[in-house]
């Protein structure tokens, strides 16, 4: 299955006029793990033309969007609407505590119904081309949408297409094969139907998330998630040109009375970014599930030095990297390391005259 057309040569309000509704559905959600971390919801829009193209929000600009319409447009007497309000959809609530993917998965039904506000006629219809440009700024394709490559669309099914019944011949031992994990039904025709402990074998990929194989002398596509490989099928060059995402290292030390413990903490971020003060003490609170805490770095003579705010990041990252020659390192690890400290604890400090 080919990925949803990127539009962003066309992506104008041009694209979206007032008057046109569209549809959303989230194809997934991907985690963005940088020294931040979080997750964002793969939404693939489609326009009444037809033309479909794949946007990227985080809940928090659902949140955002529903404040604005919301004030704009919910009456404050629901039982005396005025003439420029409307019934809108509600929103999953915020959480504070729990599992991030999980409480992303458990959201998207909820947003999948939520995003029916853009076919909300009053939205759409009312007389001034303004009253839509919230929703309009919601679902354009910004130029860092249209650059994002996806990793996954679980969510997005292939097409329904029609398959061969072969019965192929299958030599047990050396075919590219899968035992299936679930039990699992097929949707259409199209897709197979599999009982956990089932061996299909594999005949082609269909996509990332997709298999095409056969099992019961059935051929049909299957989710991989379904399944564990027993054997792959080869590497397309496609598949090898792609690649996954590159993460990156950062070693950490707790400095704590009791010792110093090591951490290696792997980020989605290129070796060159350099981060925020206020990410990197997020990150670090997360990682140690400490809250007081106080970061630091080694300078030239080896002693703590504490970090405070951006402009010592920047002293940080470029001492580290004037040793960078000194210190033998992995190639994706990262030239400057943390020294994370509580707050209150002075005593690891030289204060020596």
């Amino acid at each position: 299955m080919s990925l949803p057309q990127q539009l962003r040569e066309e992506s104008d309000f041009d694209q979206l006029p007032h008057n046109i509704p569209v549809s959303a559905t989230i194809a997934d959600i991907e985690e963005n793990k940088g020294f931040i971390d979080y997750f964002m919801f793969v939404l693939e829009v489609k326009t009444k033309g037809g033309s479909k193209y794949l946007i990227y929000r985080r809940y928090r600009e659902f949140f955002n969007l529903h404040q604005v319409l919301e004030s704009r447009y919910s009456p404050e007497d629901p039982e005396r609407p005025g003439p420029n309000t409307c019934a809108l959809p509600s929103l999953p609530g915020k959480v504070f505590i729990g599992n991030k993917r999980e409480i992303a998965e458990s959201r998207i039904p909820e947003l999948n119904t939520y995003m029916k506000v853009s076919r909300v006629p009053e939205l759409n219809t009312l007389t001034s081309p303004s009253c839509s440009l919230p929703l309009r700024m919601f679902f354009y394709q910004t130029e860092h949408d249209s650059q994002h490559q996806p990793r996954v669309l679980r969510r997005l099914r292939p097409p329904t297409r029609k398959v061969k019944t072969v019965k192929p011949k299958m030599d047990i031992f050396s075919s590219p094969r899968a035992e299936a994990m679930f039990d699992f039904r097929g949707n259409s025709k199209a897709e197979l139907n599999l009982k956990k402990g089932e061996v299909i074998f594999l005949l082609q990929r269909v996509n990332t998330d997709w298999l095409e194989g056969t099992v019961n002398n059935q051929t049909g596509i299957f989710p991989q998630s379904f399944v564990k490989i027993i054997k792959p099928l080869p590497p397309s060059d496609s598949e090898s040109e792609g690649g996954g995402p590159s993460y990156s290292c950062l070693r950490c030390f707790l400095l704590t009375p009791s010792g110093v413990h090591t951490r290696d903490v792997c980020v989605q971020e290129d070796l060159s970014i350099q981060p925020t003060y206020k990410d990197l003490v997020s990150r670090m609170r997360n990682v140690f599930k400490l809250d007081d805490v106080a970061l630091n770095y080694r300078d030239l003579e080896g002693d703590l030095v504490r970090v405070l705010d951006d402009e010592d990041i920047q002293l940080m990252i470029r001492e580290s990297r004037g040793q960078q020659g000194k210190v033998k390192r992995p190639v994706n690890q990262f030239p400057w390391e943390l020294h994370v400290t509580l707050t209150s604890d002075l005593s690891v400090y030289n204060s020596e005259a």
